[in-house]
């Protein structure tokens, strides 16, 4: 995470100024321009507490990719391109075998 550009970019949609910034979150002015410069990087409560202020939040995500089993996806790459369409039509077929097998539960109030 770039806390300067974060920083930055919640500023200018929020349609403030650093001064702005600095009157609603008691922050310096000069702190900010520290911060969206670069020269300084805040502590995450600061920046929390910045990106309040502008009207927005500070949201904890996964790095995308991490967490993700990827031997199903190891195993399909090894397959040539004929071998994951006839993979692919048989787990078709499975899942039509599957949905005729099913049973319909009526859950309509009254039943």
């Amino acid at each position: 995470m770039q806390a300067a550009r974060v920083l930055r970019t919640a500023r200018r949609r929020g349609g403030m100024t650093q001064r702005d910034l600095s009157a609603a979150s008691g922050i310096p002015q000069p702190s900010i321009a520290r911060i969206e410069n670069g020269t300084s990087v805040p502590r995450i409560d600061t920046l929390q507490r910045l990106l309040h202020a502008a009207g927005h939040d500070l949201e904890l995500e996964a790095r995308l990719g991490e967490g993700v089993d990827r031997t199903s996806i190891r195993a399909l790459l090894a397959m040539t391109p004929d071998e994951r369409g006839r993979s692919a039509a048989r787990a078709g077929q499975n899942l039509i075998r599957l949905l005729r097998q099913a049973r319909v539960i009526d859950r309509s109030p009254g039943t």
